[in-house]
């Protein structure tokens, strides 16, 4: 079990306001000390993990302990902010699993390749993506040890 600290949190990218809505929905069933933080592109990731622009200076920010990135956004997508993060030795310890639409074995095999460290195509019903959430959390913020902040 992951006893390393009680608050987790998670960085949530994806570009659909409905996906964003259910996604946070979902997040309340989920039973853990888990603080959700939202953006909308890949651009938003890197100026959350750079504390960059609206970051810039925030109270309210938290290294995210998971980085949860759809594929396909505005901006920059889930893959070229992928390859930012993979490129930063500050970052490229955070783990980061694809959460996107897409059940492409392309779009799988290059998450990977790229160093993701997991990818789940969304499921299509509510109830579904509460059990992926739940078990997504549970298994990143209980069961595995995670990184300590530097």
């Amino acid at each position: 079990m992951n006893y390393q600290k009680k608050n987790f949190t998670l960085l949530i990218a994806n570009d659909d306001e409905d996906t964003r809505f259910l996604v946070k929905e979902a997040m309340r069933e989920v039973r853990l000390a888990i603080r959700s933080e939202f953006v909308e592109n890949g651009e938003q990731v890197l100026d959350y993990l750079y504390r960059r622009g609206q970051y810039t200076g925030s109270r309210n920010w938290h290294r995210p302990d998971l980085i949860l990135l759809d594929l396909n956004m505005p901006r920059l997508d889930g893959r070229e902010a992928l390859i930012s993060i993979r490129s930063d030795p500050d970052l490229q310890q955070i783990p980061v699993v694809i959460l996107t639409t897409s059940h492409r074995s392309g779009d799988i095999l290059l998450c990977y390749r790229l160093g993701a460290n997991s990818f789940i195509s969304k499921p299509v019903t509510f109830e579904g993506l509460v059990e992926v959430m739940k078990t997504l959390c549970q298994y990143w913020f209980e069961i595995v040890s995670l990184p300590p902040e530097q």
